[in-house]
């Protein structure tokens, strides 16, 4: 990477702003050009041929790749460690490209724990049809006995969406490795920052960059990334025959979004475990779902494997739905949305909003109830989200 010095290991700040970019060649501009193109030229007959058939490289068609975002890919896998990246349309793109190019017919993909209610219909519904067995496990203590000569993916999100519930990614590596099935993590909540799942033994990582990758509620994208071997079909499979693949200019509001990523991270990150310890001696709190609290029973874990606890927790309202409701029509400061990881604040109800799809008794079973309210803490003052929060609750 031009003007890097790369003979010792880089910390994430560094990462962020100058990991996978360098000043454009033409006009030397710092910020990455947007490509604004669907197709691009080649000089003769022969070269055509060879770039459709992978002998040389060269941008042929957005579809397949695009220089913006290919800058992107670049960036994100520099922060997670990884070989390389596909970037793709939305979160959903980017799953959904990832199960369809490795799964075929008569193969199984375990689950583990609670799934975003996107992933859960993709996992539950989709596959099925296309002769692929979904098998739950609610945690991974039960993840060894689940795996038949079929398993060839295990799937997991941690923390998860909306619970907050911590799996131990390096032993979900060291299982499906066994096993020979291939490990995918969905470490949208976490980020890079805060855990880095292919150091840990995952096999592939993927996230909804809408979010904390984004950061500022404008650009809708999704990543996937680890080895080569893997990422190819993805890209071939998965991005390039269904055709989910990532605007150029939704690629540079990504770019400038990861260039703030850790300082984002860490500010809502430390202001959460000041929030979560607010409403976990509340009297209005039935329960805080916060890895940073010690009695979460993902605690331990999550000490091991991110370097602070996130910016999201769930909280269960002793009023059940009639108390959700009034609460989140009190919040001011905090905004009532489906979405997380944002500059901005944001709560919502997962049962009647991200996973009202879901089946009611597969809600229950995840603990998604109707009292549960998930909140995402932005980049606010603590003091002010806290006085919000004091404010919301009051007489519930």
């Amino acid at each position: 990477m031009k003007h890097l010095n790369t003979s010792r290991s880089l910390g994430m700040r560094t990462l962020a702003v100058h990991g996978g970019q360098q000043p454009d060649a033409l006009t030397g501009a710092i910020a990455t050009p947007i490509t604004a193109a669907s197709a691009f030229s080649y000089p003769d007959f022969d070269s055509g041929a060879r770039r459709f058939s992978g002998e040389e490289p060269g941008y042929i068609y957005s579809r397949f790749a695009n220089p913006t975002v290919a800058v992107f890919e670049q960036k994100l896998a520099a922060l997670e460690g990884a070989e390389t990246a596909v970037a793709c349309a939305s979160g959903m793109a980017a799953i959904s490209a990832t199960l369809f190019a490795l799964l075929v017919p008569g193969d199984e993909i375990i689950h583990i724990g609670t799934l975003y209610g996107g992933t859960e219909g993709v996992v539950r519904n989709l596959l099925p049809r296309y002769g692929i067995k979904p098998v739950h496990v609610t945690n991974v203590n039960e993840l060894e006995a689940a795996f038949t000569k079929n398993t060839k993916v295990v799937l997991v999100e941690t923390p998860a969406n909306p619970g907050l519930d911590i799996a131990d990614l390096a032993e979900i590596a060291r299982l499906a490795k066994a096993a020979g099935a291939v490990s995918v993590a969905d470490n949208t909540f976490a980020t890079p920052y805060l855990t880095r799942p292919l150091e840990l033994g995952i096999d592939i990582v993927l996230h909804s960059a809408t979010k904390y990758i984004g950061g500022h509620g404008d650009a809708t994208g999704g990543v996937v990334a680890g080895s080569a071997a893997l990422i190819t079909p993805i890209r071939t499979l998965g991005l390039k025959q269904f055709g989910g693949n990532l605007s150029p200019f939704e690629a540079s509001l990504l770019i400038r979004g990861l260039k703030t990523l850790p300082l984002r991270v860490e500010a809502s990150s430390l202001s959460a475990q000041a929030v979560a310890e607010f409403l976990d001696g509340h009297s209005a709190v039935d329960t805080v779902f916060y890895p940073g609290l010690k009695q979460h029973p993902g605690h331990a874990t999550a000490s091991k494997q991110m370097k602070l606890f996130g910016g999201i927790m769930a909280i269960e309202l002793k009023g059940g739905l009639n108390a959700a409701r009034t609460f989140l029509d009190k919040l001011s400061i905090i905004t009532q949305a489906v979405s997380l990881g944002d500059t901005d604040s944001l709560a919502c109800h997962p049962a009647s909003t991200t996973h009202s799809a879901v089946a009611p008794e597969i809600r229950r079973q995840s603990g998604i109830t109707d009292g549960l309210v998930r909140i995402s803490i932005g980049i606010e003052d603590t003091e002010d989200l806290i006085a919000d929060l004091q404010q919301a609750l009051e007489g519930l």
